[in-house]
């Protein structure tokens, strides 16, 4: 929201409430208002519009101009200056494309608009700035961004300042012309008239509250959790630390402190004495092994292969570990001499990243997946005897996620008929399409048993449990051997009887009990993921069970007789059985600490998004980027980071560099961040007359649809444009009051509104509404349909119309719902303005592109 300080410091004054974003763009020539941007009254997220208010308090008033992002009014307040489309350069330098940014001028009384020329090859133009009749503004056109000035109808634009290496950014012109810039973190000021900038000697002095070390705590920040062979502790990623937690008694266990460095993708050995993971504390990722007690030094390994490293896992002897890189290749360590030694690649490199390992139990095998060129993956083995790799299933359906039975007679995996349509990761054709798997058992050996032998129930049956052996004769059973006589393998896979479903996380436990994660209506644009039902299949009982419900992930003990798994951001062990009780064996996550040194962790973060860059980028020439260079060039900037922001700002700096779109940055964790308070909406435009605040226009929705709910339509609430909305609450609601401020704290709560036809509340009523968050979506279908309307009705419904707000699930669904009822028609018009992109639209071409070929003629109506 906008408010208004004293420059020399003091109270801030609110002067705007609304939930949607209001970002300020500068004063009214005179000061008495504030110009600033806002969607509070779009129908897409892809512009905003402008608005001013007066610096004294009052009603926003919205400018003629129809969206736009920065903008400068003339001194006289007749012309404004303004860019149309949103800035693309910030992460994307040298950005040439279609929506590079532009300034046009309009003169506000007769509606005329000029643009400031730019030279053939492109530029982006943005931040503009009257000084009398003369606009300043910032461009790129020589490389780096640098001020220039125009006069309207004159020619080329002057350059006023040639800087290089940083760009320009954040200038303010003052009343006598001069503007104040900032440039490779330093404050300039070029007086009118001057060569040559200014560098300003500017201290701020601050208690730099983000840089003091702080406590991070509580389950937020655990990424991933890994069982002890007995789940008597539980080892965590948890913000960038490896610490173990005691299922029951116990204190938290920190085994990497080392607030520096990424410690990430814990592993437990069979053994339970040694949890592995990997660190980039020495500047890389490398294997770090230690004992689980905490106690002595890491042993540090290096790795080969690509740069980032996951899915480790100990083989059971512990003599060796298993891990994927970046580039999709699958390794195994030695920990007995540090060599590495590669397995398999994934011929084909996709994001969907889908290769999956297990050991055998007896740690000689490992069962793993890569992909065909048609992104079907097949299941092979690789032997650590003789170091080959044979296939086990066939390539023509999908098989994933092989686990071998502990006895080391079976080895599981999940199997797909339907895969293919779904595979093209970058598709909107097979949006429709889900992805549903069978469950197989191998049988190893050409002599090895069934999985599902013939059942018969014989007399003495009641005597095999006295026949079980005691455990001191398990004790002295051999140990497991695992053979795989792949001749004829593929016709010792037999399908166990559960049906096919969109099932992950294949898991065994003890022998012959198979657990799952089996989740309902995921589609190929949703991840192969989300809370889905934890499963057990038996072998011995031919049945599958459900044990819990809303299950993120999970893990066995290795005897299989407990298990961890997650809930939301909750975690839990306790013993395995046929309903696991809700809520029992929570692990304490908030008993879980660690210590935060930001200066530390701001290093290595800025270093890991250089790494990230340098290991996954697509070009190796970094579209011409000296990239060693660009990470000394942004590193030199850290230390003068004061807060997380800044930090963002390097990184954001730092990869506008590859000039590149799609290169996006998240949000770290910003300290201090107040929590947002929501202020409600009712769906509706507003116009004052006589004093009040009237309906003028209120808009409808789909109330079956919790994101289409248009509070002034809902059941018994019956609001008419022209009426006045008189009070909220209770207290009484005048023009001079701001709407807006009535309804903060207010969304989804209940609130008695008082509405009626006249000004000076006669025939008033007063009604319960419950206010919305967000009226976007009302405002887009209203601008939807009124565009269908206008088509049909210039047309005489000959001509269809159809909207894609995107080419993702959102333009997928509306195409579906627009074009199918109107495939009658003779044309269609397909709207793509505001597209908010997604995946490739092949579906929606397909579909119009479709050539009539034939068709049904019946008995009666029409063909």
């Amino acid at each position: 929201d906008v408010y208004l300080m004293p420059a020399g410091g003091g109270e801030a004054r609110r002067l705007t409430w609304h939930p949607s974003a209001d970002l300020v763009r500068g004063f009214s020539a005179d000061g008495k208002s504030v110009l600033f941007t806002t969607q509070r009254t779009v129908y897409t997220n892809r512009f905003t519009e402008f608005f001013s208010v007066p610096v004294e308090g009052g009603v926003p008033t919205r400018l003629p101009v129809p969206h736009g992002d920065k903008a400068a009014l003339s001194p006289d307040g007749s012309l404004i200056a303004y860019t149309p489309l949103r800035e693309s350069f910030r992460q994307w330098k040298h950005y040439r494309g279609g929506t590079q940014s532009r300034i046009w001028i309009l003169n506000l009384a007769d509606q005329s608009v000029s643009e400031v020329p730019k030279p053939d090859g492109g530029a982006n133009d943005t931040d503009p700035m009257w000084h009398g009749n003369r606009l300043l503004f910032n461009s790129d056109r020589d490389g780096e961004f640098n001020l220039y000035a125009w006069t309207q109808g004159e020619g080329t634009p002057t350059a006023l300042t040639a800087l290089r290496d940083f760009p320009i950014t954040s200038p303010s012109i003052g009343a006598d012309g001069s503007v104040v810039f900032e440039h490779g973190g330093w404050l300039h000021r070029l007086d009118a008239g001057a060569a040559q900038p200014i560098k300003l000697p500017v201290e701020a002095q601050s208690d730099l509250v983000e840089t003091r070390s702080r406590i991070a705590e509580g389950e937020k920040w655990v990424r991933a959790a890994a069982p002890s062979p007995d789940l008597k502790r539980v080892a965590l990623e948890f913000r960038g630390e490896i610490v173990t937690v005691p299922a029951e008694k116990g204190d938290p266990r920190n085994l990497s402190e080392s607030p520096g460095a990424h410690d990430r993708s814990p592993a437990w050995s069979a053994d339970g004495k040694r949890v592995a993971w990997f660190s980039d504390a020495g500047g890389e990722y490398a294997l770090h092994v230690a004992t689980q007690d905490g106690r002595g030094e890491a042993r540090r390994y290096a790795l080969e292969g690509a740069g980032f490293y996951d899915m480790l896992a100990f083989s059971p002897d512990g003599e060796h570990v298993s891990f994927r890189d970046n580039s999709q290749s699958l390794w195994v360590l030695s920990l007995a001499t540090g060599k590495s030694t590669k397995v398999a690649s994934e011929p084909v490199y996709t994001p969907l990243n889908p290769m999956r390992a297990n050991w055998s139990p007896d740690s000689r095998w490992l069962a793993y997946t890569v992909q065909n060129a048609g992104l079907i993956q097949t299941v092979y083995a690789y032997s650590l005897d003789s170091g080959q790799s044979t296939a086990i299933s066939d390539g023509l359906s999908e098989a994933i996620e092989p686990v071998f039975d502990p006895k080391g007679e079976f080895l599981y995996l999940l199997a797909s008929t339907d895969a293919g349509p779904v595979k093209d990761w970058f598709s909107q054709i097979s949006a429709d399409m889900g992805q549903t798997f069978s469950l197989h058992a191998v049988t190893l050996r050409t002599d090895g048993p069934h999985p599902l032998p013939p059942q018969s129930d014989e007399s003495g049956d009641d005597q095999k449990g006295a026949e079980k052996k005691s455990d001191a004769d398990k004790a002295d059973a051999p140990k497991v051997s695992v053979r795989i006589d792949f001749d004829g393998i593929a016709d010792r896979i037999v399908g166990l009887p559960v049906g096919s479903a969109t099932r992950r996380n294949l898991a065994v436990g003890a022998s012959g009990e198979i657990y799952f994660i089996e989740t309902v209506g995921l589609l190929s644009f949703e991840s192969f993921g989300g809370a889905g039902q934890l499963k057990r299949f038996s072998l011995d009982k031919r049945e599958a069970k459900t044990l819990a419900e809303n299950v993120e992930s999970f893990a066995l003990s290795r005897d299989g007789k407990k298990i961890l798994y997650q809930v939301k951001e909750d975690w839990f062990v306790t013993d395995v059985a046929d309903k696991l009780e809700a809520g029992k064996g929570k692990l304490n996550l908030a008993a879980v600490s660690v210590r935060v040194e930001p200066r530390a962790e701001w290093a290595q973060i800025l270093d890991e998004a250089w790494r990230i860059n340098r290991d996954y980028f697509y070009a190796t020439n970094f579209h011409g980027a000296d990239w060693p260079a660009m990470r000394e060039k942004y590193r030199a900037l850290l230390p003068h980071a004061a807060t997380r922001y800044d930090v963002d700002r390097l990184i954001q700096m730092m990869l506008s560099e590859l000039s590149v779109g799609h290169s996006y940055l998240r949000p770290g964790e910003y300290v201090g961040t107040p929590e947002k308070i929501g202020v409600g909406l009712l769906g509706a435009d507003y116009a004052i007359n006589n004093d009040r605040w009237q309906f003028d226009r209120v808009y409808g929705g789909l109330n079956w649809d919790p994101e289409l709910r248009a509070p002034l339509r809902a059941p018994g609430v019956a609001v008419r444009e022209g009426e006045y909305l008189l009070a909220v609450d209770g207290e009484p609601l005048r023009a001079s009051d701001n709407l807006y401020a009535a309804f903060e704290n207010r969304v989804g709560r209940q609130v008695r509104i008082t509405v009626g036809p006249n000004a000076n509340g006669s025939d008033s009523r007063e009604l319960v509404v419950q206010p919305i968050d967000s009226e976007t979506r009302l405002r887009y279908r209203a601008w939807v349909e009124r565009n269908l309307r206008h088509v049909t009705e210039q047309t005489n419904g000959r001509v269809a119309y159809v909207h894609v707000p995107d080419t993702g699930g959102s333009g997928h669904a509306s195409f579906k719902r627009y074009f199918y009822p109107q495939s009658h028609r003779e044309a269609i018009i397909v709207d793509e303005r505001y597209n908010g992109g997604g995946l490739v639209a092949d579906y929606y071409i397909d579909i119009l592109r479709r050539p009539f070929v034939a068709r049904w003629v019946m008995r009666y109506g029409d063909p």
